[in-house]
């Protein structure tokens, strides 16, 4: 039997060569699919909901301070 060890060498290789094209191929599939939805999310109600409180939170991160240090120093 290990005089056929040789033959089955190239059967694994092919093997490996397919599995690594259909794990690209999954991969790239997945991706377009999380692509969709991301543009699905931000098409719809709860997307722009989202967008408008993360642009709201940035407004009030950049206002928050006005100018003043953000810790101050009391000596009693």
């Amino acid at each position: 039997m290990g005089c056929f060890a040789c033959f089955d060498g190239g059967n694994k290789q092919r093997r490996r060569e397919e599995e690594r094209v259909a794990s690209e191929e999954a991969r790239a599939k997945a991706a377009e699919a999380a692509q969709k939805r991301q543009e699905q999310f931000e098409k719809s109600a709860a997307g722009k909901a989202a967008r408008a409180q993360l642009q709201g939170m940035a407004k009030q991160s950049a206002n928050s301070n006005k100018g003043e240090p953000a810790l101050k120093w009391q000596i009693g």
